[in-house]
């Protein structure tokens, strides 16, 4: 009788990790996700780990995640992946504030994101 299983959120030859909470503004996270977008799995850990931008770190380690599952759960070559996606999503603010003259109040937002890497396993061509 049972439910039935539910069907997988990527396809195939897909694997996907996803990082929420992050501390960083969307716009700046969106910079860093453009620059892996579309590019080999080998080449987007270079391009982060020798990038300036202070969230880069967190976005190799779901990269690394995103990886790591398509390896262990659904059994795709890691030598053939490439970054199929890489999108960024609004998540809490908080709202933070300091006296400011006149009795006035300075309004400090501080947001967070999150951010979802597909990875798509493609055979490459000779």
């Amino acid at each position: 009788m049972g439910k039935d299983k539910n069907p997988r959120r990527v396809a195939e030859n897909e694997a996907m990790a996803k990082t929420r909470m992050l501390r960083t503004s969307p716009q700046k996270l969106n910079l860093v996700a453009a620059m892996i977008r579309g590019k080999s799995v080998e080449k987007a850990l270079s391009d982060l780990t020798f990038s300036k931008k202070r969230i880069a770190g967190d976005v190799k380690k779901c990269l690394q995640s995103a990886i790591a599952n398509a390896e262990n759960n659904h059994n795709l070559d890691v030598d053939e992946l490439v970054v199929a996606e890489a999108y960024v999503g609004k998540n809490l603010t908080m709202k933070r504030g300091r006296p400011r003259a006149r009795g006035r109040f300075g309004k400090i937002i501080k947001p967070f994101s999150e951010l979802t890497i597909k990875v798509r396993q493609v055979e490459e061509q000779a």
